[in-house]
């Protein structure tokens, strides 16, 4: 069903100081196979909405009786994860579908980029064997299907901490395929790359989008990469949502007045904007194939197990 809705959030708010709501009653929804901006200026609740959709941040519970029902809820795939200020009792399982991206990485910095991979799979194996990084032979196959698909594979038996930025986010995003996760979150991607890798790493999620149907919400500080690669845009203002169309339909003047100040890095001059939007090209991207060289890297990785980097580290 392609307009399900796959986030749902219904009258969010979320205050850390009394009186200060960081959000401050959002609402919206972001149906299957989407790919969704979101937008806003630093401190407009963008990465409090992201944790908050996780489940690693609880709303605010109603404080006082209403005739109107004002309890926040947040559904993923049609089930609670959150509802007035509890996280539900079946977050895990939903955290399984839900790969969540983040600015830092998130990479363990001592082993391997393909174990770092592997690790996606943790919330679908047992608990003992998850714990022993014990991966069996198909695991690790997938691993290094999905470093293929980010271009990444020469890289696998490096250490986390041996990469660049750029790098790092692809492993993460590589992580997220092997979780076989169905909605992607990303807070911020490629706030601290540089161009060339945050288009890399753009086209990618694009690509994740397009060809396997995952649906995706990614938050965005620059607006052109929203404008180039998502047909929606949702943008929040001192916690509440003020746009929420297509991006295209961002003008001037509404971004100024969500931006303010920082307007005037919307669109850097060293960005190399394509002739179409990423979601108008005639021609959809091809996936990502593994090259000669990375598949002589795959097969090696894979029949020596986690590779050196690992073993250095025991």
């Amino acid at each position: 069903m392609p307009n399900e809705a796959v986030i749902d959030v219904r009258r969010v708010s979320k205050s850390f100081e009394r009186g200060t709501r960081v959000l401050d009653d959002v609402s919206f929804s972001v149906g299957r196979r989407e790919m969704v901006a979101l937008i806003g200026a630093s401190g407009s609740g963008k990465s409090t909405l992201i944790r908050a959709l996780a489940g690693l941040v609880a709303i605010d519970k109603t404080l006082a009786p209403s005739a109107q029902p004002r309890a926040g809820t947040i559904a993923i795939f049609g089930r609670p994860m959150q509802r007035d200020g509890r996280i539900a009792r079946g977050a895990k399982e939903l955290r399984v579908r839900v790969g969540v991206i983040f600015q830092q990485f998130n990479l363990v910095p001592r082993l391997s980029v393909l174990t770092n991979v592997c690790l996606g799979l943790l919330g679908r194996m047992p608990f003992v064997r998850g714990t022993l990084s014990n991966f069996t032979m198909d695991e690790r196959r997938a691993a290094m299907h999905a470093l293929a698909r980010v271009g990444m594979t020469e890289h696998a038996l490096k250490r986390g901490s041996e990469l660049s930025g750029g790098q790092q986010q692809r492993a993460a995003i590589a992580r997220t395929l092997v979780q076989g996760a169905e909605l992607l979150i990303a807070d911020e991607p490629i706030a601290s790359l540089d161009p060339a890798s945050a288009r890399r790493v753009m086209d990618i999620l694009a690509d994740m989008n397009l060809q396997d149907g995952i649906t995706i919400l990614v938050s965005l500080h620059q607006v052109e990469y929203a404008l180039t690669y998502c047909p929606r845009a949702i943008a929040l203002k001192a916690g509440k949502v003020v746009y929420d169309g297509p991006s295209d339909e961002l003008t001037p003047a509404l971004l100024s007045d969500i931006y303010g100040a920082e307007s005037s890095d919307f669109f850097p001059p060293s960005f190399d904007r394509p002739a179409a939007p990423w979601h108008r090209r005639e021609s959809e991207p091809a996936k990502l194939r593994i090259a000669p060289k990375e598949r002589s890297v795959a097969s090696h990785a894979v029949q020596t197990g986690h590779g050196s980097a690992d073993r250095l580290s025991a």
